[in-house]
């Protein structure tokens, strides 16, 4: 069962909504799906790529979770990969992989890598067509939540252990190989935040309920996502507001149940359709049809 509602600093009771079990990831793999694509080429695909320690590699998969293909992504690495978005820039249909994922908060810089989207039935190798190395202007920062604004032509990363979760923009092309400093937007409020003896018991419990791990804007650029370990949170962007405003605007939460270890969201190639996987081998693939639902 999945459960709606506003969200607002006093809980509220949710109503029931159903969600549609797609199918399982079939491809053994994908282990550690840690962020997901809609394709900008065909419909019905989903690109997905695995946690840190995996290759440097981008798995195909369909709405029921059937492998389609992947490729390796030439001259890049697999530190930790934690995030995939999907964008078209001057017609041309590209995925960014964000390798920003740092545990210990010890990584000096961190990259976003581009490539054209190649067809799914492509084999062996696709030639990275840029990247983008970026430091904190605060100090290193554990992200799992990367999406496009293709309005401003950047990069929105979310941090994943502040609490409240900090925004960042990168740019998505630099005129030079040199690193950048990413720029801190503000914080998101939205998002629910937990108790202090949340936060000391996790470590004993294993449940960090509230951080998110994955974020997507619809392909209109006026919703997003962002994915926590138990929620859904949907957003409406009104015109002329930016992302930061958006994000601190009341969303609607959208509980995920007892799904364990989730940590991927896309949209799909319906505006209001998304969907949603975990880090486990053959996770299942969650469709959640928000067409009826409203962020206020």
């Amino acid at each position: 069962m999945l459960a709606v509602a506003g969200c607002s600093n006093a809980e509220q009771p949710a109503a029931p909504l159903l969600f549609d079990v797609s199918g399982r990831i079939e491809d053994s793999g994908i282990r550690e799906a840690s962020g997901m694509a809609r394709s900008q080429r065909e419909s019905g695909l989903l690109w997905i790529i695995n946690d840190n320690g995996a290759k440097a590699q981008v798995h195909a998969i369909d709405h029921s979770g059937a492998r389609l293909g992947e490729f390796n992504l030439r001259k890049a690495s697999n530190t930790d990969w934690e995030d995939l978005a999907s964008f078209r820039l001057d017609d041309t249909p590209y995925l960014m992989v964000a390798d920003i994922g740092d545990n210990d908060a010890k990584r000096d810089r961190r990259t976003l890598y581009f490539v054209e989207e190649p067809s799914p039935e492509k084999k062996g190798k696709s030639k990275l067509d840029w990247q983008v190395d970026y430091v904190y202007p605060d100090g290193p920062r554990d992200a799992e939540s990367a999406a496009v604004d293709i309005d401003g032509q950047t990069a929105l990363i979310l941090s994943k252990r502040d609490i409240p979760p900090r925004l960042y923009e990168v740019p998505l092309r630099t005129e030079s190989d040199d690193e950048v400093t990413a720029t801190l937007l503000g914080t998101v409020n939205s998002l629910h935040r937990p108790s202090r003896q949340d936060v000391e018991f996790a470590p004993k419990t294993k449940d960090w309920y509230w951080q998110p791990v994955g974020m997507d804007i619809s392909e209109d650029n006026l919703a997003a996502v962002i994915l926590t370990y138990r929620e859904v949170y949907l957003y409406q962007r009104q015109a002329g507001q930016d992302w930061l405003d958006a994000l601190n605007s009341r969303p609607a939460r959208i509980s995920l149940g007892n799904f364990k270890n989730a940590e991927s969201i896309a949209f799909g190639n319906a505006q209001r359709e998304v969907f949603v996987t975990g880090e486990n081998k053959n996770s299942r693939l969650l469709r959640i049809d928000l067409s009826g639902v409203t962020a206020k």
